[in-house]
């Protein structure tokens, strides 16, 4: 089935930057379709059990209004106010997610984008329902899915079915019982190995890095609380306290003219590996952590993953391999791109794509947030908090395009 006119934005995701976008364009008066499951990926790809990193003011989805942040959904739960020492729980995030969506963007439209192409009038998009649709204007705010990094010496090993990212979990008691080597020192390394632990498997961490890391705990709930020495030597930011933080967040729009380089590194180096201050105590001493350690290669012996490190432990063996990489940006992973709509993407630093001011690519009329724009714009746009600079730009872009 094709639809006949063309609507004016279609927004591909509905986790908190497609909603957020929706949000602001609707309070400008523009019509969108946004499709996909609303926090989609944070239900099927985050573990159980886990909690954001991120304290409840810097995981608020914005809206127009700043009416629909995490402590107004609490209160609206007949919950109390939460601040800085409280780590959010993944389930009430999600249920956050879904109140903020019913709210702001009740309209969103459980349909899966399969292809998006170039057309006369914009864009055509097909959906797994078998109806297509063309639209002058399309945010891509699809997440984090497509980017998950496998190294290359793990790859045979996923080929094997014996190695996978932690985005393809969210439900790590299901490796119970088993031996499972982690791949990592980030948050998502520590956390997925201490549930694991704690639903009963044996992981075995395996870091680079000599020493684990995490962060410190907050001194008050409320920013403003600390002294004020403390305050002007560190600056609170949705990021942490720290200038170079402040500056991250607070200037999103001058980390584009950085070098290609500089922006590349900052991205990857500025936040990590680390893990959050609540985890050290769950973490620490109640499993094998072998730091220091570098995974150089990987086989299959007799149906079980071998690896042979560079560090005092040349050889693991274990029944799994829980890869804690993370991700890195590139147009060419995004399938449901047609291939020349790939290749008409201007792209830098090894596939992220290059965005205006209004986040728009090279392509007029498309459109890419979330950690799809962190290597444009910077760290704030891995975290719920760049919602607000994303939705803000972005619409304004959109509505005065529209208005031409």
């Amino acid at each position: 089935m094709i639809s006949p006119s063309p609507v004016p934005v279609a927004i591909v995701g509905a986790g908190p930057y497609g909603l957020s976008v929706a949000a602001h364009l609707k309070a400008r008066g523009v019509a969108v379709r946004v499709l996909g499951v609303p926090m989609g990926s944070w239900r099927a790809r985050m573990p159980a059990g886990m909690f954001l990193k991120s304290t409840p003011r810097a995981s608020s989805i914005s809206d127009p209004e700043g009416r629909h942040g995490l402590n107004d959904f609490r209160a609206a739960e007949g919950r109390a106010w939460v601040g800085d020492r409280y780590a959010v729980p993944l389930d009430e995030f999600v249920r956050y997610g879904d109140w903020f969506q019913q709210r702001c963007v009740p309209e969103v439209e459980r349909a899966a984008v399969t292809l998006v192409e170039a057309a006369p009038n914009g864009f055509r998009l097909s959906l797994d329902t078998g109806e297509a649709f063309t639209a002058r204007t399309v945010v891509l705010a699809h997440g984090f899915p497509p980017y998950a990094r496998i190294p290359a010496e793990l790859r045979p090993l996923a080929g094997a079915g014996l190695a996978s990212h932690t985005s393809e979990h969210a439900d790590l008691a299901k490796f119970a019982g088993q031996r499972v080597a982690v791949i990592g020192a980030g948050q998502s390394a520590l956390e997925s190995a201490t549930l694991m632990h704690e639903a009963g498997s044996e992981p075995v961490l395996v870091a680079r890095t000599a020493h684990l890391v995490f962060g410190d705990p907050p001194d008050s709930d409320r920013p403003d609380d600390r002294p004020w020495p403390q305050r002007v030597a560190k600056p609170a930011t949705p990021l942490g306290p720290g200038w170079s933080f402040a500056a991250f967040s607070r200037a999103p729009q001058a980390f584009r003219y950085l070098p290609d380089r500089t922006r590349a590194d900052l991205v990857r180096t500025i936040l990590g590996p680390s893990g959050a201050w609540w985890l050290r105590e769950r973490t620490l001493g109640r499993f094998p952590q072998l730091t220091g350690h570098e995974v150089v290669s990987a086989e299959e012996v007799r149906g079980r993953a071998r690896l042979r490190l560079r560090g005092p432990t040349d050889t693991l063996e274990a029944d799994q391999v829980l890869v804690a990489t993370g991700y890195r940006v590139d147009v060419e992973r995004l399938d449901l791109l047609a291939p020349g709509l790939r290749r008409a993407v201007t792209c830098r630093n090894a596939g992220a794509p290059r965005l205006s001011p209004g986040f728009e690519s090279s392509v007029p009329g498309l459109y890419f947030t979330g950690l799809s724009a962190a290597d444009t714009f910077g760290p704030v746009m891995r975290f719920v908090c760049g919602t607000g600079f994303a939705a803000r730009a972005i619409s304004r872009s959109v509505a005065t395009a529209v208005r031409r």
